[in-house]
């Protein structure tokens, strides 16, 4: 199966949850691969900082072919991540094209619902030539302990896609794990971000 994650809008998150939904597979034992198809780098940058073994490899393909390049790769791999680039473009085109699944994340702000709309129609426009391309929303960087977000999920009803049920929230966890080149799974196992983690693969695998 092939992820990606995807929103035209900076600061929501896609690189963590990229980086940790492909380390939350390959901890439980699925072959994974991350491609980086962010111009930024961010999740090679990652890779580079981390100090062990790598969990599973990060490749760079920020290039508009994503969807020719990857089907050769993705032979040798059970899922494939793909952290998307921080445009619609034809980038983020060719990343749906070569995708099974697209994963938006939004923060519980109305500025990132309005901000929706771009790669909302761009999935539509892709769906029409790729047959069963399934798109989900998820809740990303919700602070805890608040109530902010319910009004966001009410306004994303309005779209086409579902919203899961997994909520990720804004955590230290998250940012001390990247510092230090690792997965919130490696991090802190048993912590409150891994097991958010986990519950979104669970849901995304359904």
């Amino acid at each position: 199966m092939i992820i990606a994650v995807l929103n035209q809008k900076g600061g929501v998150g896609k690189t963590t949850l990229s980086v940790n939904l492909a380390a939350a597979l390959a901890l439980s034992g699925q072959r994974s691969l991350l491609i980086d198809a962010d111009p930024q780098g961010s999740a090679l940058d990652w890779q580079a900082s981390r100090k062990v073994e790598n969990l599973f490899p990060v490749l760079g393909l920020a290039k508009p072919t994503l969807h020719k390049d990857i089907p050769d790769l993705a032979d040798h791999y059970d899922y494939v991540i793909i952290d998307g680039p921080p445009r619609v473009n034809e980038l983020a085109r060719s990343a749906l094209m070569a995708s099974d699944k697209v994963v938006i994340p939004v923060q519980p702000s109305p500025y990132d619902v309005w901000a929706a709309d771009e790669i909302i129609k761009l999935i539509q426009e892709v769906a029409i030539y790729k047959d069963g391309l399934r798109s989900v929303f998820v809740i990303n960087r919700k602070i805890v302990n608040t109530a902010i977000g319910r009004d966001v999920v009410d306004a994303l009803k309005a779209y086409p896609f579902p919203v899961a049920r997994a909520i990720v929230h804004q955590r230290v966890a998250f940012a001390e794990s990247a510092a230090a080149g690792l997965s919130v799974l490696e991090f802190e196992p048993k912590g409150s971000a891994a097991k958010e983690i986990k519950s979104l693969v669970s849901e995304l695998l359904e």
